[in-house]
């Protein structure tokens, strides 16, 4: 039997979700949503049934730009103080676990060159496989696809592909073992 206040909890989580999420194209069933994230929708927003999101001690932002898509598989969780900005696509896989503070943007948002610095780079896709854990405070750069079932260790910036079935930490990122 479930707690009667811990029913409460869900339900008001669940409201949350319908209100913060209002803006996308497909809001799954069961999905729930705890403090005030904030969430800007310009472009595509798709949440997959069960979907937990958390912005509670520190905000959740995600932003999606008028020609970006940003998709979350269902039964994710994305923890509190994570910044998600798609302009292109962002896809977080089935069952993937977001952990605190975690970056993802799909553009760095200006060129290196400091001629060309108030130029938009072209955007790369992150694309995160199904059941991916990616630890606290990592950073996935634009362009990575991060294979099914694979850890990305806290504190990691994942700057190029990350097979299947890997751990894989460090600044750069590199896979430490098979799992």
């Amino acid at each position: 039997m479930i707690h009667p206040l811990t029913a409460l909890h869900d339900a008001r989580a669940v409201l949350n979700a319908h209100w913060h999420l209002r803006h996308a194209v497909q809001l799954g069933s069961r999905v729930r949503v705890w403090g005030n994230p904030w969430i800007q929708c310009h472009g595509k927003l798709t949440v997959g049934d069960r979907v937990r999101m958390k912005s509670t001690i520190a905000r959740l932002e995600i932003g999606v730009g008028s020609q970006g898509a940003l998709e979350i598989g269902e039964s994710a969780f994305i923890n509190y103080g994570c910044s998600i900005a798609a302009t292109m696509l962002i896809r977080i896989g089935a069952r993937c676990s977001i952990g605190t503070h975690v970056i993802m943007m799909d553009n760095d948002f200006h060129e290196v060159s400091p001629e060309r610095r108030s130029q938009m780079p072209p955007s790369a896709p992150i694309i995160l496989g199904e059941n991916v854990w990616v630890g606290a405070r990592a950073i996935i750069l634009r362009g990575v696809t991060i294979g099914a079932h694979s850890v990305i260790g806290a504190g990691s910036v994942v700057a190029h592909d990350v097979p299947e079935r890997v751990v894989a930490a460090g600044v750069p990122a590199r896979v430490l073992r098979s799992i």
